[in-house]
């Protein structure tokens, strides 16, 4: 089975409070997780990775052997794709908890695109900010 995710990333004041937002989707559009994961006090590019990881972990759950990963992170989406390099060394070790997920799928794709495009992740990334809990 096939699914999509759209995946979102936010830090408040950059490192700050921190949160991911996640939708899940079948191919047909249908709507099969979103949520919302508190972080506490993070950087952007770790909130972003923690969602790619979230998503991948949910996706693996409902059953996906296929996922399309949607996210407004360039920086996510080219170093997971493998054009770019992982510098950091915190997001190393996000990159290799995402990587070994992407292990368990038949075929996961990474696709950037523009934040227009993620309103419904990014809406899950300012709820969980706003109550800094985690929402579903």
């Amino acid at each position: 089975m096939k699914l999509i995710s759209y995946t979102d990333g936010g830090a408040r004041n950059n490192p700050g409070p921190a949160a991911s937002g996640i939708v899940i989707l079948t191919e047909s559009g249908d709507v099969v997780a979103g949520f919302g994961r508190w972080l506490g006090s993070q950087t952007n590019n770790y909130a972003e990775y923690m969602a790619l990881v979230f998503a991948l972990e949910r996706a693996l759950e409902l059953g996906a052997d296929e996922l399309e990963c949607r996210m407004d992170s360039k920086l996510v989406a080219e170093q997971m794709s493998g054009n770019w390099r992982v510098k950091d060394p915190g997001l190393q070790v996000l990159f290799l908890k995402a990587i070994k997920l992407v292990k368990e799928f038949k075929k996961v794709k990474f696709v950037h695109v523009r934040r227009e495009y993620n309103k419904e992740a990014d809406a899950w990334v300012n709820r969980a900010l706003d109550v800094q809990h985690d929402v579903s």
